[in-house]
């Protein structure tokens, strides 16, 4: 009888203990007045979807510059081809490389708020600044519409606008969106199948922006007027500003925890001071806090890979209490298993960067490809860098797909929550990079054919949407490896470092920029030294197609790499998740691409 109404007292506290946690949320975060947060009221869905909202608009503004740009360059600056193309590439460059500022300084200092409202700000002074370099009679071009050689005040001011605006999305960014997949709690199933869906969502809604700043943005700058668009620009961003500050009750806060880089740094030199220690033969002698002392964050499994660093967690005076070991001394197991996690995303971040290459031409010279061919449809001319919104098409198209079909589908076959690894999916849109630059190339030598035949007119005979297969292609590979990228930094960072995990995915496509800008330079040198440069004056004296064949043979190279490496990752283990079937040799296998 007795043992009877002990079992019964056990299943009412397991029963409370599920109530609570469906009740509150436990995962470290707060609400909007420090309290812990009603799951009822708080987070998932009702709160992303404010945040996805205001990526559109941030993304609508982004690619309405980013995408004329290089049209802008050359027809209003009066930049050269080489030239222009390179300061696309250095500002794209700064604009991807800047969240890795801005999310550390999320994650260390301000939160990630308090980031997006102030990095909202600087962009919305670098929209106001573009506009009045426009408008303003000192600081416009010249005095008429067509200009010889632009004023320098425009040129400065031009130029002050866009990097205010490449500060803005700096923190914005990554902000941004690790901000909106806090939203979904870890440790409760629904919401954490949620989160794998914020993603693909995520992307949905920043390439409905996408679209529209490529059409009807680049529609007004090229029937309009450049500073109309603006205008509209400076709108757009206001408002996303009063809609982030809307949704402020419906929002969980994660708050920030100091620099996410002296605790890497305390194992480092822990690990360096113990270096002639013994390694203990068992993992389990290795220094962890209790879970129910774990005030942020959650605790990791120890893995076998980089031993040396679990020195690190070797205690050496067990007389004395863990509560007075110093940390440049003793570091958790978990400490240590964040740098290892952070470690082990150095190659995969190599391994991706000619992927990035390859994106990158999609907003220089398939635009600029775009200009001179024949855009008339049915009278209606199309703006060159409206053709772009393929590459969004595509994109969409794939996610939904992917997420609609392919998952379920998987799901049920491979029995992984996700249907497929993360690496695999980002191997996945590699193989189409690979595609679009063949498609690419082999489009741009048909079109130097015709100019052949026809210098005049060559370029005319051929309808712009020749161009649409490899902006198609490209987009559908963004659907599959850049969402996997978002999800891969996000998902295997440090918890204390998620900002800063997405601004690593952006550093991939900034670096990439900076990369490309150096590969044109060195490919330029080279090719003129044979006898004619792959990059003239214009596209018609140029040799884009063996640019784009030689990008297809990197990344095909690269691919292999990639596979290499990602057979041999170890993802993140999650002790609260995983410690109860845990199996370190199972474990060092996880991360297999097969």
């Amino acid at each position: 009888m007795e043992q009877t109404k002990g079992n019964e007292m056990r299943n009412i506290n397991v029963t409370d203990d599920h109530d609570d946690d469906e009740k509150w949320v436990y995962d470290s975060s707060v609400d909007h007045k420090g309290r812990l947060p009603l799951r009822a009221s708080t987070g998932a869905w009702k709160a992303s979807l404010f945040i996805i909202a205001i990526e559109f608009s941030e993304r609508l503004s982004y690619f309405g510059i980013a995408t004329s740009l290089i049209i802008y360059l050359t027809k209003v600056i009066h930049q050269d081809l080489k030239t222009a193309a390179r300061s696309v590439n250095y500002w794209a460059g700064v604009t991807t490389l800047m969240p890795l500022f801005g999310g550390f300084i999320a994650d260390a200092y301000l939160g990630r708020f308090f980031t997006v409202l102030c990095s909202t700000i600087v962009y919305l002074l670098g929209l106001i600044l573009l506009t009045m370099s426009w408008f303003v009679p000192s600081l416009r071009a010249c005095e008429g519409d067509v200009c010889a050689e632009p004023r320098k005040a425009h040129e400065v001011a031009f130029f002050l606008a866009i990097y205010l605006i490449s500060i803005g999305t700096g923190g914005h960014k990554p902000s941004l969106e690790s901000f909106g997949a806090d939203q979904f709690d870890d440790d409760h199933p629904q919401e954490r199948k949620n989160k794998m869906s914020f993603f693909n969502w995520w992307n949905s809604g920043l390439c409905s922006g996408l679209l529209l700043g490529v059409t009807v943005i680049v529609y007004v700058q090229d029937h309009v007027n450049w500073g109309i668009a603006d205008i509209i620009l400076t709108v757009v961003m206001a408002s996303s500003l009063l809609i982030f500050i809307i949704g402020r009750p419906y929002y969980r806060y994660r708050m920030p925890s100091g620099s996410p880089l002296t605790p890497m740094l305390q194992v480092l030199v822990a690990a360096i001071s113990k270096r002639k220690l013994p390694h203990p033969s068992n993992p389990a002698d290795l220094y962890e806090v209790p879970n129910s002392q774990k005030a942020q964050g959650r605790l990791l499994c120890h893995t076998k890979k980089l031993k040396f660093l679990d020195r690190a967690a070797i205690v050496e005076e067990k007389e004395n209490s863990f509560e007075k070991q110093d940390p440049w001394r003793l570091a958790t197991v978990t400490k240590v298993e964040e740098m290892k996690l952070v470690l082990n995303m150095i190659p995969i971040w190599l391994a991706t960067l000619p992927f990035g290459i390859c994106v990158a031409q999609a907003a220089t010279f398939f635009i600029k490809q775009g200009v001179i061919m024949n855009r008339n449809i049915g009278g209606f001319l199309i703006p060159p860098a409206s053709i772009y919104s393929l590459a969004a098409i595509g994109m969409i198209t794939s996610v939904i797909i992917y997420e609609k079909i392919l998952v379920p589908i998987l799901r049920k076959a491979t029995g992984n929550e996700r249907g497929i690894k993360i690496l695999q999916r980002i191997g996945i849109g590699m193989l189409f990079s690979i595609a679009t630059m063949i498609v690419a190339a082999l489009v741009e030598k048909k079109r130097l054919g015709a100019v052949k035949k026809d210098p005049v007119n060559g370029s005319l005979s051929m309808s712009v949407f020749w161009l649409a297969p490899q902006f198609l292609i490209i987009g559908a590979g963004d659907g599959f490896a850049l969402v996997g990228l978002q999800e891969y930094f996000y998902d295997q960072v440090p918890d204390s470092m998620r900002s800063l995990g997405i601004a690593f995915y952006l550093s991939v496509i900034g670096a990439a920029n900076f990369l490309s800008s150096l590969l044109i330079t060195l490919v330029d040198h080279i090719t003129e030294k044979g006898g004619k440069s792959w990059f003239g004056k214009d596209l018609n004296s140029s040799r884009l197609d063996n640019f784009y064949w030689l990008l297809a043979i990197m990344t095909m190279a690269n691919l292999l790499l990639f596979v290499f490496v990602a057979k041999r990752y170890s993802y993140k283990n999650v002790q609260s998740l995983a410690v109860a079937n845990y199996n370190e040799d199972d474990h060092d296998a996880a991360g297999s691409m097969a």
